[in-house]
């Protein structure tokens, strides 16, 4: 993911052998910031070029199970003479951690938060008084503030997962907007890593929201959800059902999401690495 191979704003994974008897492979999910628990585009890009390759043979076709740090997904696939068109993952458990949390900016204000998960973290940003919408804002202005609200978040609120202690931390801000692709429901830009924004809707960003949007009673068991990218692509997601997760302080609510979407491979790279480089790891640029 470093530079000179790589850039801040690439994502990646690796393909293992399934740690768990009825999966059929594993994916750690990479980025120059480090590793992740759960990435949606990810699955689904890396889904549909292993299935092309012939990197995963499904013990049942059109349907994967797999093992991510974050737990265990499901995968459906639709597959036409070789070529992947369409990947719909069942998504580890979503729920809103934290909502309605005032977080004091420098230099911008007061923002009203919501803290939801849906694989990682996100804090959930609506428009309001400082913040018009991400239609308003340049891809500048969500960079500039993006690492602070994430840094003000992480040192005002406890974020860690109920069922799993490994997963805890704030990792991504997702600012929302109107959408301006037909048929989509809501516009989102996710910030991750040191400076970059998810060119996809952000697929465990999706399952967040969704997770945010069913706590206060605007989705419903059953409800789809388009979700529309910074670029204008889309995610269909879906609340598939409602599960409790226990904590310490007894049980809370959360949904079951699903995400569906497509990938093209566009190419095929051979990285190597010279012994007498001084670069051969890479390197990044803040």
């Amino acid at each position: 993911m470093f530079e000179p191979r790589g850039h801040d704003m690439m994502s990646g994974s690796f393909v293992y052998p399934p740690c768990s008897e009825n999966a059929d492979a594993s994916i750690l999910f990479i980025e120059t910031s480090g590793c992740l628990p759960m990435c949606g585009h990810g699955t689904i890009g890396t889904v549909t070029a292993a299935l092309e390759a012939g990197l995963i043979t499904p013990k049942i076709p059109g349907f994967l199970t797999l093992d991510v740090p974050a737990g265990q997904i499901n995968v459906e696939y639709q597959q036409q003479d070789n070529k992947v068109n369409a990947v719909k993952i069942y998504n580890v458990a979503a729920y809103l951690a934290h909502q309605n949390v005032v977080l004091d900016i420098p230099e911008l204000g007061q923002l009203t938060v919501d803290v939801s998960y849906g694989g990682n973290y996100y804090v959930i940003v609506e428009p309001q008084e400082n913040f018009p919408g991400i239609e308003h804002w340049s891809a500048a202005e969500i960079l500039r503030w993006s690492p602070i609200v994430r840094e003000v978040a992480s040192q005002q609120l406890n974020c860690q997962h109920p069922e799993d202690p490994t997963v805890s931390g704030v990792s991504h801000v997702l600012w929302t907007g109107k959408p301006k692709t037909p048929g989509s429901d809501a516009a989102n830009a996710v910030f991750y890593g040191d400076k970059a924004i998810d060119r996809s809707p952000c697929g465990t960003g999706t399952s967040a929201r969704m997770a945010q949007l069913f706590a206060k009673g605007l989705l419903k068991v059953g409800d789809t959800f388009t979700h529309e990218s910074y670029i204008g692509s889309q995610f269909v997601g879906k609340v598939e059902s409602v599960i409790e997760l226990e904590t310490p302080n007894g049980k809370i609510p959360a949904i079951k999401p699903s995400i569906q979407g497509w990938a093209k491979v566009f190419g095929k790279n051979c990285i190597t690495i010279d012994d007498d480089d001084p670069y051969a790891f890479g390197f990044t640029v803040k």
